[in-house]
């Protein structure tokens, strides 16, 4: 199927590895001029490279982007270099703590990050998409902001502001061009969360074989009725197809992408 994507220029936060990097490396395979956004030169450049050399077009910028100075050069940059038809807000953290252990000033941190800079991108690539008449704005999210843990209470609430501020979004550019949607991965087996369950596996005794792991995450953890974790490029074909001229009609909604790990009608 092709995505109508060709001649499109996307922006995908946090794109130097995970989820965001599958994305930025779909988006590229579609067509898309992908600019790949991280924290770390070397990793950035990887990507670029990655979807150079299978004929896609990719350029690389370095930015925090919860400070607003770096946010603000950030963005003046990317519509100095020609603009973003399609962003993708990816970027963003959680760290493994529960009530106990998270200040008041933690969870301001953890906003400005998973928030905050999503909502400075947004105003910052916005005028030139409604100048244009067309834009698709995607939030990444998680099952965690309508399913919360115990744990993580400060990442669960950065995610559904998310999921708040898509709506409201998606209501303001009425009739705009612009599409505004959330897509909810569930556990997605990316290299940072194998890392992160390879360490719970020697607590919890799972093994330590990837499949004896990932199959103490959907025991203990969450599971759900697929059976298995879901990959990053399954995620990426869910972002590339909403961020596309083909779905105009899917706008304001949470698209969960989680292997029924969240059931609710």
């Amino acid at each position: 199927m092709d995505l109508q994507l060709k001649g499109r220029r996307a922006v995908v936060t946090g794109s130097s590895a995970g989820i965001g990097e599958a994305i930025a490396r779909r988006l590229g395979a579609e067509g898309a001029a992908v600019i790949v956004h991280g924290r770390r030169s070397d990793a950035i450049d990887a990507v670029v490279e990655g979807i150079r050399s299978a004929g896609g077009q990719a350029s690389g910028m370095l930015a925090n982007l919860a400070d607003p100075g770096e946010c603000a050069r950030f963005v003046s940059r990317v519509l100095a270099d020609g603009g973003a038809d399609i962003l993708v807000n990816n970027a963003g953290a959680f760290v493994n703590r529960g009530w106990d252990d998270a200040a008041p000033e933690d969870w301001i941190e953890l906003y400005a990050i998973n928030v905050a800079a999503a909502v400075r991108c947004i105003n910052g690539f916005l005028p030139a998409m409604r100048a244009a008449g067309w834009g698709r704005i995607v939030q990444i999210g998680t099952g965690e902001a309508i399913n919360p843990f115990p744990t993580m209470p400060d990442y669960a609430a950065t995610k559904a502001a998310l999921l708040n501020l898509t709506v409201s979004l998606a209501k303001h550019l009425d009739r705009s061009g612009i599409t505004v949607n959330t897509v909810s991965p569930g556990i997605v087996a990316t290299p940072g969360v194998e890392e992160f369950y390879r360490l719970e596996a020697t607590r919890r005794g799972w093994g330590q074989d990837w499949p004896a792991i990932e199959a103490g995450v959907l025991a203990d953890i969450l599971d759900n009725p697929t059976g298995r974790l879901g990959r990053p490029e399954e995620i990426a074909d869910l972002v590339a197809f909403v961020a596309s001229p083909l779905a105009g009609y899917i706008n304001g909604a949470n698209l969960r992408i989680d292997g029924g790990s969240t059931a609710v009608v």
